[in-house]
């Protein structure tokens, strides 16, 4: 995974600082988005894979998935991928676009996953404490596990904070076993 990641790097910089430039960062968030998808796709990931085609006909074969969604650029951005033998990195490259667009906009998305229903009072309070400790706009995604007992954990980024009855649990047994 790290080398992907590390592979991904630079076409996801790339990619931020052209759409940067020309004003473009939602467009081409949307359009790596789509390509991602496609690209996890069976039929889509052999084509990508496969040794018999060739880049030419592999990107164009994502081009014409994508349509009118992907601008001339965008699909130039693939033709240069598939003459790398990068396809395989379309996903990994949308995650890092992604995160380069929400460090310049500084804002963070929170995943929340809660033990019970969180109300609006609640999630605005969590996204209020949230917006003050990471210093980012946060956008909320909250999902429900039944299996948790209680509380909550919340991911946010790389920061993880296990607010769960299981994982203080799990914290007093490491401290009584100790």
């Amino acid at each position: 995974m790290a080398e992907l990641n590390t592979l991904a790097r630079p076409y996801a910089k790339a990619a931020f600082e052209y759409a940067d430039q020309t004003g473009n960062l939602e467009q081409w968030s949307s359009a790596l988005a789509l390509l991602a998808a496609v690209g996890e796709q069976d039929a889509v990931a052999k084509l990508i894979s496969a040794p018999g085609a060739t880049p030419k006909a592999k990107a164009d074969s994502l081009i014409a998935i994508g349509g009118d969604q992907l601008s001339e650029p965008v699909k130039n951005f693939l033709q240069v991928l598939s003459e790398n033998r990068r396809l395989g990195l379309l996903s990994a490259i949308s995650q890092q676009f992604d995160e380069l667009k929400a460090e310049r906009e500084k804002s963070v998305q929170v995943d929340v996953i809660a033990a019970r229903e969180l109300s609006e009072d609640q999630q605005n309070a969590l996204a209020n404490a949230l917006q003050q400790r990471l210093e980012r706009a946060i956008s909320i995604n909250v999902s429900i596990d039944p299996s948790l007992l209680g509380g909550a954990v919340i991911r946010a980024g790389d920061t993880v904070i296990d607010g769960s009855v299981r994982g203080r649990l799990a914290k007093l047994s490491e401290v009584i076993n100790s």
